[in-house]
Order: structure tokens, then C-alpha cells, then sequence
């Protein structure tokens, strides 16, 4: 039986895993139009925009991942924000949550800069890859089931690309399932042994890569204190942690 295709999808989910690069996924997801509803959505808001940002050009498009493609760290998130990533074009920039995000990684040494403001803002990723379980902004930070499964095949080609990674952090349960389904662990794991997810969890995975969790830092999470940051600069500590030990690991003479 040929693979799923939807109406407007341009690939297949078979094409899109046998991607051979990061540059062929990411300009896949830019041309994505398989969830209706998600790109009108992303339009409208493109269109309509925000007041604080009503002379901008909105990117109003699907937001690819961003970062080294010799990445031993992944993030993996929700989806953009109606007025950061789908105005911005980059993930995780121009919102409270990408603020929080790069700042972290520039701590831990994962950026060159604190900052994300703008596709052009010279931002650079060393050693660490940032995707997401949807591509689309969705109305209420909410994609559908269906529209997570229409976007799943990107972040596995960029799992199957990502051949260096040793960690991976999760954004959110959404994020925590999406990677969980597109790594296939969740087919292949029984139910006893999945990870599930808590804020600071770790399990390491067959194939030896730490899955580490993380409340997702959107203002929800943040102004109420359920994340603070004490508690964001953790897990990316740790993450820089494993991935110089389990380098320092692989390159020990056998």
C-alpha cells in the first residue's frame, strides 16, 4: 500500500523521511501545506498581524528547525508562536519562550549569543538542533491529532539525519510524545517502559541516547512559577553534562 499522502502534502511521508539532508527537511517543511486549517490560520495572523509588530513582514509560513547538523543536543518543543516564529521564520525567536530558550543554551554552550530576535540576527547553534512537534502556529498553542501526524515525518527525517545526537531534551508532554512517536520508541518499547513525562526526568534509551524532560517555558509555566529558572538552567546543565561525557565516552581509545 503506498504511504499516506494528504491533500496538498506535495511528499509523501516515505519521501519526506528519505530526505537526505537537514537543508532538504527544513526546505520541505517551508512548502508544507498539509493542514488546511493550520495555514489559514497562519495566514490570517500574517495578514492581520499584531499591533506592536503591524510594520513588519510576517513569514506566515511553516517554521523549519534551526542548528547544527553534527548536533549531539535536540530540543524538540510544541510549535511556533503566532507572533514569534510564524512572524519570525525561525523557531523559538521573538517570544518569551525562545528568550528563555537561547538564553539557556548560550549558558551552557550551545549558542554564540543570548538573543533571538530575527532570522538575520547572527545567531548560531554549536552542537545542538532545535525542532518541534508541529510546524504550524495553532489556534490556542492546540494542533489537532491529525495535524501532529501530518507533521510527525519531519521530525523523524530530522531524527534520521541527526545522526550524532546523544541527548534530547523535550519540551512539554507534546514535545515529549512527538519525539517518543517519531524516534519510534513509542512502537517498539512496551508500555512499561516508556518514559513518561515529568519535569527533570531522564531515561536513557536502547540505542544509548538520554531522553531528558521539561516543562515547556511559555508564560503559562514561567509567570506562574511552575517553571523557574533555577529550574530551566538544570536541565540544560545536565545536558551539557552528558553530552561531554558520553563525547569523552565515545572517544576513549577501545
Amino acid at each position: 500500500m503506498p504511504a499516506r499522502r494528504p491533500r496538498g502534502s506535495g511528499l509523501s511521508d516515505d519521501a519526506i523521511r528519505e530526505l537526505p539532508t537537514i537543508a532538504a527537511v527544513q526546505k520541505a517543511v517551508v512548502a508544507c501545506e498539509r493542514c488546511p486549517r493550520l495555514r489559514e490560520y497562519c495566514e490570517t495572523i500574517a495578514r492581520v498581524r499584531k499591533r506592536a509588530h503591524a510594520d513588519e513582514d510576517y513569514w506566515g509560513r511553516p517554521v523549519p528547525g534551526f542548528g547544527d547538523p553534527g548536533a549531539r543536543l535536540m530540543v524538540v518543543g510544541l510549535a511556533p508562536a503566532a507572533h514569534g516564529g510564524n512572524r519570525t521564520g525561525r523557531t523559538f525567536t521573538g517570544d518569551s519562550s525562545g528568550d528563555w530558550l537561547y538564553e539557556a543554551l548560550h549558558r551552557f554552550g550551545f549558542a554564540n549569543q543570548p538573543t533571538s530576535v530575527s532570522r538575520d540576527d547572527g545567531l548560531r547553534l554549536i552542537d545542538a538542533y532545535v525542532g518541534a512537534a508541529a510546524r504550524c502556529a495553532p489556534p490556542d498553542n492546540k494542533p489537532t491529532p491529525e495535524e501532529l501526524n501530518h507533521c510527525r515525518p519531519y521530525l523523524e527525517a530530522e531524527i534520521l539525519r541527526l545522526r550524532r545526537v546523544r541527548v534530547v531534551v523535550t519540551l512539554g508532554k507534546i514535545g515529549h510524545e512527538a519525539w517518543l512517536e517519531a524516534s519510534g520508541w513509542r512502537a517498539r518499547l512496551p508500555r512499561d517502559q516508556r518514559p513518561d513525562f515529568a519535569h527533570g526526568a531522564e531515561a536513557e534509551m536502547p540505542d544509548g541516547v538520554l531522553l531528558i524532560s521539561s516543562y515547556h517555558p511559555s508564560r503559562q509555566n514561567t509567570n506562574t512559577g511552575r517553571l523557574t529558572r533555577a529550574m530551566w538552567h538544570a536541565i540544560f546543565q545536565r545536558a551539557r553534562e552528558q553530552v561531554d561525557t558520553r563525547r569523552a565516552r565515545r572517544a576513549q581509545p577501545k
